[in-house]
């Protein structure tokens, strides 16, 4: 019998399984891991009750998806948005499942998160709602069964809240039930640029494979937090111009390239971490569509899904699109181009180093033994580039995009750990 396929209203659940169908239709995978493989295992919606500061009661939708735990836990963020849904979650996991596969480490992929804007919380009724969220997901999580980790709007302050509600809960410490903790409390130094540091590492062994000296190279990171922020930081220092950034209050191009100290800086002291109001010699303020389209040589999409798409994607003016944020380009967009010879890195390789170095926060708890910045950068750096090689080596010896030969040879070792455990839990 045919495989039934399924799509989705949602954007990136269409996206991934889009993706997961061609790949693995490609690869010929069996039918059977096929439709087990489409679908997560598990997925949990919880209320989130919460007393607000003026005595009502709100209540928020809350979930926890996890797609595999063949390879091993569960792994991937929570954010906090208004947009968060059950579909979202479900894709964000399958692409964690990929992306902890394709790092050959021992996780599957989780998801989740809470529809809410956590900007309209006071800082009590958000460690509130953070706690009763763990307290409600506290059945599933655990360092042996799903780790959870910081996403959008969410970071080491409700990371330690987790911990601690769930330490409590279990009447025991438990330093390995979520990542991205802050180096005082159990968590990992490295770990707050690893993602960026991932992305970074993979857009000069790109340059690398293209013969092209850093030092001639033009960037734009599209989103300045943490994964652009120290994307940019380190191709800065690479010798690479970064002459566009952007964040929620626009784009900012500079020809003559980007102070990015001083850029990290302002926004480390701005009230509101916001880039609104930094200025420097040659700066041009614009929309933050408008800073996609403006020529590089490299683009960075650094910040939200589904970014770029068959509006804009015509009118891009870079060579090499290096993705670190989950899911930018839309599969309309992607054809385009492809069409036009631009060249994608995919976003469960580039960003991978947030996860590898999740990785090392998890092993470090389980061993109670800590490691200093450098042994964590040196550990990290290596493992990014052997995976961007068998990416690319792969995608050379098949004559297949890079998208494609990451999910190949991602989906391969999911499903060959499937077929050797069998189908049972």
């Amino acid at each position: 019998m045919a495989v039934q396929k399924r799509t989705s209203k949602n954007v990136l659940l269409a996206t991934a399984l889009e993706n997961f169908y061609a790949a693995a239709e490609e690869m010929n995978l069996d039918e059977g891991l096929v439709e087990v493989l489409s679908r997560p295992e598990r997925a949990v919606c919880v209320s989130v009750p919460v007393v607000m500061d003026d005595g009502s009661v709100r209540v928020f939708e809350g979930y926890r998806v996890q797609h595999s735990t063949v390879c091993g836990p569960a792994k991937g963020g929570l954010r906090f948005h208004p947009d968060v849904n059950l579909e979202e979650c479900e894709a964000l996991g399958s692409l964690m499942t990929w992306k902890c596969s394709l790092a050959g480490i021992p996780y599957g992929g989780g998801k989740g998160g809470i529809a809410v804007d956590p900007f309209e919380l006071s800082p009590r009724e958000r460690e509130m709602m953070t706690r009763t969220f763990a307290a409600r997901i506290a059945p599933f999580i655990g360092d042996w069964t799903d780790v959870p980790a910081p996403d959008v709007n969410t970071g080491g302050p409700e990371m330690v809240w987790i911990m601690d509600t769930i330490s409590k809960l279990r009447g025991k410490l438990e330093p390995g039930v979520v990542t991205g903790k802050p180096i005082a409390y159990w968590g990992s130094k490295g770990r707050t640029a690893a993602t960026g540091l991932g992305v970074s590492t993979c857009v000069l062994e790109l340059l690398k494979t293209q013969k092209v000296d850093p030092k001639t190279a033009t960037v734009i990171v599209q989103g300045f937090g943490n994964v652009g922020t120290y994307n940019a930081l380190f191709l800065q220092e690479a010798g690479a111009k970064v002459v566009g950034i952007s964040d929620i209050t626009g784009g900012y191009y500079c020809k003559d390239g980007i102070d990015i100290k001083a850029a990290k800086a302002f926004v480390e002291a701005h009230p509101k971490r916001i880039l609104d109001g930094y200025t420097q010699p040659g700066l041009v303020r614009m929309s933050g569509e408008e800073i996609l389209e403006q020529e590089c040589l490299v683009l960075s999409p650094c910040a939200l899904e589904g970014v770029i798409s068959e509006k804009n994607a015509d009118k891009l003016k870079c060579t090499y699109i290096v993705e670190g944020a989950n899911g930018p380009i839309r599969p309309d967009g992607d054809v385009i181009l492809d069409r036009r010879g631009i060249l994608v890195v995919p976003d469960f390789l580039a960003n991978s180093g947030g996860v590898i170095g999740s990785y090392f926060e998890w092993v470090q708890d389980l061993a109670g033994f800590f490691w200093t910045e450098e042994e964590y950068n040196n550990r990290l750096v290596p493992i990014m580039k052997d995976n961007f090689k068998r990416v690319w080596d792969y995608s050379q010896e098949h004559s297949v995009k890079m998208r494609r030969a990451a999910f190949l040879v991602a989906i391969k070792r999911v499903a060959d750990g499937l077929k050797l455990k069998g189908f049972f839990l």
